[in-house]
């Protein structure tokens, strides 16, 4: 039952990145998912693990990653932000 709750936190910070960043809107299910998993990853392993907590992920560092993660990927394949 956890790795449900994990999935699901992670598809919600996956989304919010995307929303954040306005680059989101070709992103599907899986790749909210993808991104909100290593955005954590790497949120949680730079920032620390601070805030609250849902599913064993630090809500805020996560989002931030997550971000970082969307725009490094973003710039890499050349997608351009939604109008």
């Amino acid at each position: 039952m956890h790795w449900l709750w994990v999935l699901i936190v992670g598809g919600v910070i996956g989304l919010a990145a995307g929303a954040i960043t306005r680059r989101g809107g070709s992103m599907g299910v899986i790749s909210n998912i993808i991104a909100g998993l290593v955005g954590s990853a790497i949120g949680e392993a730079v920032l620390g693990a601070w805030g609250p907590q849902v599913a064993g992920m630090a809500i805020i560092p996560s989002i931030i990653g997550a971000v970082v993660l969307v725009l490094i990927v973003s710039l890499i394949f050349g997608v351009r932000p939604e109008t």
